[in-house]
């Protein structure tokens, strides 16, 4: 398989192209003033924002138009979405952090921590959840732990 690779994104950049890949699959396509609504933005960061994704090459983009990705979009979003989904998890099941607060902690968590970082996370994920000799997780042990101590 060919890996895909993308200039570097900011963290606001890396917002909008998940609000896109999950506006269209939760509607079949993304538009513009979805898009605002989602990230509580003006329209107009969101053509600036459009634009810039499309001379990434990462969205098909023309004004008054629906936004769809490209292949090359498709992957990258899948790489951002991944990362916030292992940083929610490790924040909700394994730090036991509600699921609003995990699912906030992981958005600002997801751009300040690298691709390195995240995948010793989900490594630790796997560990953690493995059963114990004694019928237990480490997750869950974990969760006794601050259970206990306050």
């Amino acid at each position: 398989m060919t890996q895909i690779k993308t200039q570097k994104l900011s963290a606001s950049l890396e917002d909008y192209l998940e609000a896109i890949f999950n506006l269209a699959a939760k509607n079949a396509v993304a538009r513009s003033k979805d898009i605002a609504d989602q990230l509580a933005v003006s329209r107009a960061s969101v053509t600036g924002a459009l634009r810039a994704l499309s001379k990434k090459g990462l969205i098909h983009y023309k004004p008054y138009d629906v936004v769809s990705l490209t292949e090359k979009g498709r992957v990258e979003a899948g790489r951002i979405i991944r990362r916030h989904t292992v940083l929610e998890s490790f924040f909700k099941d394994i730090l036991g952090l509600n699921p609003q607060l995990a699912r906030e902690s992981a958005c600002r968590a997801e751009h300040a921590l690298g691709q390195r970082v995240v995948g010793r996370l989900m490594k630790y994920i796997e560990f953690a959840t493995i059963q114990t000799s004694a019928g237990n997780s480490r997750a869950s042990e974990f969760a006794h732990f601050c259970k206990t101590q306050g």
